[in-house]
């Protein structure tokens, strides 16, 4: 099969981008003005996903392919847990430090590659880990709504964020099958294990449980989100599956900086002189990174010549 085209790629890329600004934005307001419960989104996340591939099955996108079932629990689960460590994140923290957090994924999935699967990487690209972690930890630090429970959930989010995206690429290559091809098979899995979880962790016919009785705009809300997270679940599998989980994390700068933006105007987080100077560092840190990544791989490309 032909590699995607680079036009593909970047429309890709741009839709990635645009989606996963609304997603943040529009949980963080779900999670504010009505109180819904995490888990719950995160299934109804999955519920939409499932329903969105099965149209796209319909519409010729793409063929099912059988998947062997214990193989395909681990990426379940750790799919399960990226996303609701990752809202847990944003219900608890504000969305800069949600957002500046999740940019040690990049770090997270070197050490993963490092030392799982023996990829080697740069002096120049490790070093950029340095003012990377060192911005988060200022922005963190300093945050005037600084707590350890929303830390925890972040940290726990970051790393099994990473697993998972490794992972992603991973069973696309060993399985031989396409984006749709292996969420179709995942998202109702998983969506049925949170299921099993929801009555444990959340009420369900209690205040602000599932079954409460919900404003229709509500409803409307966590319906949109799930369309949303429809598209940003798709465009990430496509994007890991043709690329790397590496260069994913890499587009993420404009979408780093319009989320700050977002979270800054819509739910006036305020920003202190040392948590400007963490975000200016990480996202030198992560540019720097970008920069010696994309030297990397132009030098590879380069034609070997014979010296004489």
């Amino acid at each position: 099969m032909a590699p995607p085209s680079s036009t593909v790629v970047s429309i890709c890329l741009v839709l990635n981008i645009c989606c996963s600004i609304v997603i943040v934005l529009l949980n963080k307001w779900i999670y504010t003005h009505y109180g819904f419960p995490n888990i719950t989104l995160t299934c109804i996340h999955f519920i939409v996903t499932t329903f969105g591939l099965f149209l796209c099955k319909l519409g010729n996108l793409f063929q099912p392919k059988s998947l062997p079932f214990l193989q395909m629990l681990p990426l379940a689960l750790t799919f399960c847990g990226f996303v609701v460590f990752t809202n847990l994140s944003l219900e608890t923290n504000t969305v800069g430090t949600y957002q500046l957090i999740k940019t040690m994924t990049t770090p997270c999935i070197i050490v993963i590659q490092t030392y799982a699967y023996s990829r080697s990487f740069s002096w120049k690209v490790k070093s950029t880990l340095i003012p990377i972690t060192i911005g988060v930890f200022l922005n963190s630090f300093y945050d005037v709504k600084f707590n350890i429970v929303g830390i925890g959930f972040a940290t726990a989010g970051v790393l099994v964020t990473s697993l998972y995206q490794v992972w992603v690429g991973e069973k696309q290559h060993e399985f031989q099958v396409n984006s749709m091809q292996l969420l179709y098979y995942q998202a109702p899995l998983s969506a049925v294990l949170l299921m099993f979880v929801i009555p444990f962790f959340e009420p369900v016919l209690q205040f602000h449980g599932v079954l409460h009785n919900w404003p229709m705009e509500a409803l409307l809300m966590v319906f949109l989100s799930g369309v949303v997270a429809f598209s940003v679940n798709l465009s990430i599998f496509w994007i890991i599956g043709n690329t790397s989980p590496v260069t994913y994390n890499m587009v993420g700068h404009l979408k780093f900086c319009l989320t700050l933006l977002g979270g800054y105007l819509l739910f006036h987080d305020h920003l202190q002189l040392l948590q400007v100077s963490g975000i200016l560092t990480t996202l030198g840190g992560v540019l720097a990174y970008t920069h010696f990544k994309l030297q990397e791989m132009k030098a590879k490309s380069l034609p070997v010549t014979d010296k004489h």
